[in-house]
């Protein structure tokens, strides 16, 4: 199916790796233009020059997400650059386990400012280019948000809000045809899980317990499959989807696990 992307100009942040990084690859695919948003130069470049491998035009921006005033500067190169921007995927964060009880207001402060704000500034400075293209925002939550974890009320504070948000600038924006929804997955394989697991003293027996929670296929999802999801809502195809929270986790959420 033509998700009708070509060309298209698509911002992700926290684009370098892992679930970033399979959404540039899967919109360059459908021969968007991936603008790679992520603070580790390294990483992009080295992301970027695989992509470039495999025949997918891509851009590099180098920011620190948390330095708001970087943010706009950021956008306003890549507008200047490439003249467009038609979708914003807002991915970047991390589960920094910023808890109730052993936390600090300072440290929750921090927390959201890593996980949450950057997705309004991002998508505020891009507003005026999705105004044009009546594009499209996809934001990426987490499981955390309603299924709850225990010690990291930053992060699950962040994933909640961002459900709220996506719902308000649904409605807000819905009179200049910008779409907004939200991706909420749960176990996903990524760097970052990885590095996860192996804090555990058998990292093998803890995934294969987490898998085993997973209803569909006891397996846990692949980056790539969130990716086909959020191209699924970029695309221009799906003119009457905005305001929608769709989760992609082997039914994780919503079904009974102790099956």
């Amino acid at each position: 199916m033509d998700l009708n992307l070509k060309g298209k100009v698509i911002l992700v942040t926290g684009g370098a790796g892992g679930i970033g990084a399979a959404i540039c690859r899967a919109c360059g695919q459908e021969l968007a233009v991936p603008v790679i948003l992520d603070r580790d130069a390294d990483a992009a470049r080295q992301l970027q020059s695989k992509l470039q491998g495999e025949g997918i035009t891509s851009e590099v921006i180098v920011v620190e997400l948390t330095e708001l005033s970087d943010v706009r500067t950021a956008i306003e190169t890549v507008g200047d650059k490439l003249r467009r921007i038609d979708g914003v995927v807002n991915n970047a964060g991390t589960n920094d386990g910023v808890g109730l009880e052993h936390g600090s207001p300072e440290g929750f402060a921090a927390s959201l400012k890593q996980n949450l704000v950057h997705y309004y500034a991002v998508t505020q400075a891009a507003l005026p280019f999705l105004m044009r293209a009546a594009g499209s925002v996809v934001n990426i939550s987490s499981k955390v948000a309603v299924t709850g974890q225990g010690g990291t009320s930053g992060y699950a504070a962040a994933k909640g809000a961002i459900l709220g948000l996506t719902v308000e600038w649904a409605q807000e924006l819905s009179s200049y045809g910008i779409r907004v929804n939200a991706i909420v997955p749960a176990e996903v394989m990524t760097p970052q899980y990885e590095e996860w697991l192996k804090k555990f003293p058998d990292p093998a027996e803890k995934l294969r317990n987490v898998a085993s929670t997973i209803p569909l296929g006891h397996r846990l999802t692949d980056p790539s499959e969130i990716a086909s999801a959020v191209t699924f809502f970029l695309s221009p195809n799906q003119q009457s989807i905005t305001g929608q929270i769709h989760f992609v986790d082997g039914g994780y959420v919503h079904l009974d696990r102790g099956l």
